[in-house]
């Protein structure tokens, strides 16, 4: 069933939603922003040790409430074992093929290829694990924070 919502009535709705957020204890809404944030691609600056996950923050802060944009850098042949999140992320594919699956344990021939271009949602919670395969992949991840990261350990064999 779709509803539909008065052009006159939304901007009401929109600033009581933002308002009860501001009461609630909630961070600003992106609504609310009053600069624009701009970042060019030369200014994109990954963190992170050499051979590994190189992380640039675009907006936002990891450890505080409120949105958070990140540009995620994985070099070629690097895995990203099982783990979960404690927020729902999404991630659009950049460059590259992002081999990724969900489960607990490492396997390979559950991998799907994302090609670039791809869209994906990670809900809250689901243990996932991903490899860039074939060459160096860049992701951009959304969430709302704070940011969390639970590892799966993992079996000795």
């Amino acid at each position: 069933m779709t509803l539909a919502i008065s052009t006159r009535l939304a901007p009401s709705l929109i600033s009581l939603a933002a308002a009860a957020s501001l009461a609630l204890g909630g961070s600003t809404p992106v609504l609310a922003q009053d600069a624009v944030v701009a970042t060019l691609p030369q200014d994109i600056h990954f963190e992170g040790p050499a051979g590994a996950v190189g992380i640039a923050v675009l907006y936002g802060d990891p450890k505080k409430a409120g949105m958070l944009s990140e540009r995620v850098r994985i070099p070629a042949g690097f895995k990203i074992m099982p783990h979960w999140h404690g927020e729902t992320r999404t991630a659009v594919v950049l460059s590259g093929t992002f081999y990724y699956a969900n489960g607990d344990e490492w396997d390979e021939s559950k991998f799907k290829a994302y090609p670039p271009g791809s869209f994906l949602i990670e809900p809250a919670k689901i243990s996932h694990y991903a490899m860039a395969k074939d060459g160096e992949v860049v992701l951009q991840a959304t969430s709302i924070g704070p940011s969390s990261t639970v590892r799966i350990e993992q079996a000795k064999k």
